[in-house]
């Protein structure tokens, strides 16, 4: 028996790449496991879609780097169900659930947590790109799948660029639901913050940078991460972001910027598979393993 699982993808797995950014994400699986082991758990790391593994094994999985899911939606939603009755999820199934679907930006707002503003675009719907800027008043927009990661099928549009991406979304819309945001300015001047949050308290931050003449932050994009100390306001957004889930998560990053009005906005809520820089803040993985044996002491 396992006390906990950490999940991988099978990309990370007896791997033998030598690249930073294999080796960067073995490290902080590393931190993790090793944090756990000084709580006195039995730890394995594991893929999620290893077919010989027995789940009833683990008294609980924890989710960390399972970021070929969205590639993967249908099976990875098939797995998830199998799992429900056989152990403990971190986070719970629940939040997983409700954080895989970008929807859950119209949810936070509702809650009274600034989120930057998003129109969804049902599958199977028949969508003018040029009709939506015009309805919308978007002189610059982003459009992406509600379900995604990395940037998959992100696209920055605006007038002239919809009749090159008009039959492209023709085609991707058919197969799943879209979602249209206005495109945020500070992106570029600024970056993007991103806060961790563990047991409903602030740990660390970073700030993310888009490569000169992108707009997109992620590293597979040419986008670097930097150390950031934020404010006690972007702290307070960040925690207050955590605590309006239900339930609250044990942990979650909180992608935010100062939107077109100069407001504190949630990007994303990222409480699946986060990568949460513990390399720049060991103590945070200490700060995980010390919720995660409070959860299972309950």
């Amino acid at each position: 028996m396992y006390d906990v699982v950490l999940l991988t993808e099978d990309a990370y797995i007896n791997t033998s790449k030598q690249d930073w950014y294999t080796l960067q994400v073995l490290l902080e699986d590393a931190l993790v496991k090793d944090a756990l082991e000084q709580q006195g758990f039995n730890v394995a790391i594991k893929s999620w879609s290893d077919p010989a593994f027995d789940w009833s094994t683990a008294d609980s999985v924890l989710f960390r780097t399972t970021w070929d899911y969205f590639d993967r939606f249908s099976e990875f939603s098939i797995w998830l169900d199998h799992i429900r009755p056989l152990t403990r999820s971190i986070n719970s199934i629940e939040t997983l659930l409700w954080n895989l679907d970008k929807r859950y930006l119209l949810d936070l707002n509702k809650r009274g947590v600034n989120s930057v503003e998003t129109h969804i675009l049902p599958k199977n719907d028949a969508v003018n790109l040029t009709e939506l800027l015009n309805r919308f008043e978007y002189q610059d927009a982003i459009l992406k799948p509600v379900v995604s990661g990395a940037a998959r099928h992100t696209y920055r549009i605006n007038h002239k660029s919809c009749n090159e991406i008009q039959p492209l979304l023709d085609t991707l819309i058919q197969h799943e639901d879209f979602m249209i945001q206005p495109f945020q300015n500070n992106i570029l001047k600024q970056g993007e913050l991103s806060l961790m949050v563990m047991n409903g308290k602030f740990t660390h931050a970073v700030k993310k940078v888009a490569a000169k003449g992108d707009f997109r932050v992620q590293d597979d994009h040419g986008g670097t991460v930097h150390p950031y100390q934020p404010t006690n306001t972007e702290i307070e957004f960040a925690e207050r972001a955590i605590a309006s889930c239900d339930p609250m998560p044990l942990y979650g990053r909180v992608d935010m910027i100062y939107d077109n009005q100069n407001s504190l906005s949630i990007m994303e809520l990222e409480l699946i598979e986060p990568e949460l820089f513990f390399r720049f803040h060991r103590p945070a993985a200490f700060a995980l393993a010390e919720g995660v044996k409070e959860y299972l002491d309950k």
